[in-house]
Parts: structure tokens; sequence; C-alpha cells
């Protein structure tokens, strides 16, 4: 009698599948389509992994391109190596190979995380403005939120002349208000405004879940 281990066959020892979701069935149909001699044979057997990988998949029958998805997707699970007749352009290894560019990825002063991507953008978008009135409300403007942003991090108090300096560096020199007259919104009415805000959020919160319980 045969040993039953030997009849066992685990994936480690299966062929790789290229994409798992189809299962291992239709990868040896079509490894059996790739196998044939006649172009006529391995066109009809093409059509036929078609209509079974679309039958997989009938949520998507309605999706634009369905098969041409299906079409692309047969060919790379066939390691692009059936010679098969295709409605659709074939896709090539090398362009599926191709490795996009890295995308910039905004970064902000590592030391002055909690200030947050945004206010670097605003700095740079108001530096672009003309000089004048509106610059220079939108420059306090920039102030305070960062003064709001940082007693987030901070949850004491903060002095202006500290926003003023972070400013200064963060603009490049740009902005520099620290020998002005003007004053920031107080501390503590930021911080007011800071648990009014979370106190809302909370309610909000709590009226949701009371309302999916009923």
């Amino acid at each position: 009698m045969t040993n039953l281990t030997d009849q066992l066959e685990y994936n480690t020892e299966r062929e790789h599948l290229i994409i798992p979701e189809y299962g291992r069935h239709l990868q040896k149909m079509i490894n059996h389509a790739i196998a044939q001699d006649s172009k006529e044979e391995r066109n009809k057997l093409a059509k036929a992994i078609i209509s079974v990988m679309g039958n997989m998949q009938p949520h998507l029958r309605d999706v634009p391109d369905f098969q041409h998805k299906l079409w692309d997707q047969l060919f790379i699970m066939s390691d692009f190596k059936l010679d098969a007749d295709s409605p659709f352009e074939k896709p090539s290894k090398e362009t599926l190979s191709l490795v996009p560019e890295p995308l910039a990825y905004p970064q902000n002063y590592p030391k002055y995380r909690f200030y947050g991507n945004n206010i670097k953008t605003m700095i740079d978008a108001a530096a672009k403005w003309e000089e004048g009135e509106m610059k220079n409300a939108l420059v306090f403007t920039i102030a305070n939120h960062m003064k709001k942003s940082f007693l987030c991090w901070n949850k004491d108090t903060v002095e202006d002349v500290v926003i003023y300096d972070h400013l200064f560096e963060l603009s490049g020199g740009k902005f520099d208000i620290r020998n002005t007259d003007k004053t920031l919104t107080e501390s503590s009415q930021l911080l007011k405004m800071q648990r009014k805000t979370n106190n809302y959020k909370k309610s909000n919160k709590k009226n949701y879940r009371n309302r999916k319980r009923y």
C-alpha cells in the first residue's frame, strides 16, 4: 500500500500562484493551454478560461473594460508564455515590471511636527501674496493657527515670541514679526475653544452610537 505521506502535496512544494484568488485549478488550465501545439487549440482554451474567470467574478460583469482586465490577467498568470489571440492589446512583462517614480512626500521640520504639513503649505502660499494689509492679516492668522496647534501638543501655555520665532524659521526668514506690538489670541482662550470643540465631538459621537443602538 502507498504511504499516505507520499500522496500529500504541500503548498511549499507546489507551483507558485501568480494571482492566488483564481485558485490552483485555473492555473493548471492555463498551463495546459500553454502546452498545446496548435494555435487554434490554444485560442479555444483561452476563451474557455476567460469564461470561467468571468463566472468567478459575476459582480464585476458591469464594470467597464471587465473583459480587457480578464485577458490581461490571463496573460499575466501564464507568465506571458501563452501564445493566443486576444481581442485586446496584450500586456508586456516589461510594462508590468516598471517601477513608478517615487512621490515627493511633504516633510515639515522634524522638530516642529506638531504644526503639521498644512502650516508649511500655508506659509509658502502666503509668501507669494503681494505686500499689503491682506498679506499681513494672513501672516497673523497663520501665527494664531500655529499657536493653536502648539497648544494641542503642549496643553499649558506658550509665549507669542516662541510662535514668532518658529514662524520666522519655517518661512525661511520671509516672515519676521518678532518685534511686532500685536498679540495673538490668549492661550487660555484657545484652550477653552479646544475643550469646547472636543466636548462637541464627544457629544456627537455619543449621540451617533445611541441612534445606532435603537
